[in-house]
């Protein structure tokens, strides 16, 4: 596995790879650290966002399957300064809503029982949420 990073510029990078897959981690690490790039790598979620608070760390490789990550730290580790806005609840809905039927391809039936609800309330939201020219028309 070959990987440039900051081809344009020669800049040597402090780069954290935070992933339990132990063949990824390994060659991109060796990919990094053959091009003069410091690398920290994080195995255990616990340990990331602590990590993120080592100085001059210029990237961050984050595999979202690495178990136990609580996602609100990381955010606000990330983002120290930045307070997330409310969303009103029927946004939060629609949206849920819209991926459920994308995820079962159109059929209300399979997405209602996914969401918890009678077939009947998702179509009523559908209609609520002009959803029904989001997906497609056979479905049942």
């Amino acid at each position: 596995m070959t990987i440039t990073m900051a081809p344009a510029t020669g800049r040597k990078l402090s780069l954290m790879i935070a992933s339990d897959r132990e063949l990824l981690t390994r060659s991109l690490a060796e990919s990094a650290r053959s091009q003069g790039h410091h690398i920290v790598v994080q195995e255990e979620a616990a340990a990331v966002v602590d990590a993120l608070a080592t100085p001059g760390l210029d990237a961050i490789v984050l595999d979202t399957d690495l178990p136990g990550v609580d996602w609100h730290q990381l955010r606000a580790a990330l983002a120290p300064n930045r307070t997330a806005v409310p969303e009103p609840i029927d946004a939060v809905e629609r949206r849920h809503i819209a991926t459920t039927l994308r995820f079962t391809h159109g059929n209300r039936r399979n997405a209602a029982q996914l969401l918890g609800i009678a077939r009947s309330t998702l179509l009523a939201k559908i209609r609520k949420y002009g959803l029904d020219h989001d997906e497609p028309a056979s479905s049942p």
